[in-house]
């Protein structure tokens, strides 16, 4: 997909974004950061501005425990489709013998 602009809106100003993403998801992605911030500010009452940099460290730490969480569960799936295959390795081994 082709690069364009967008305009999305977060914590009251406007800012232009150029993307190869879709505006629907850019649009999302605003949506999610606006929140955050207007979630920080209610929490501690600190104005967006200076609330953006607890912002960011809170997406980014939620970003690294879901990328752990992805990593570990990749893991799990490959141990657990090994141990399939030799379980099954094993299965037709025994059927072998058995003849």
């Amino acid at each position: 997909m082709e690069k364009q602009k967008i305009t999305v809106r977060v914590a009251g100003k406007n800012y232009t974004l150029v993307s190869s993403d879709t505006p629907d998801y850019l649009r999302r992605v605003a949506a999610l950061v606006d929140r955050r911030l207007k979630e920080t500010e209610l929490a501690t009452g600190m104005p967006a501005y200076q609330g953006m940099a607890l912002t960011c460290f809170n997406l980014a730490d939620e970003l690294l425990k879901a990328r752990d969480e992805n990593t570990e569960l990749k893991r799990r799936l490959q141990a657990e489709a090994c141990s399939g295959r030799s379980g099954a390795k094993s299965m037709e081994k025994g059927k072998e013998a058995e003849r």
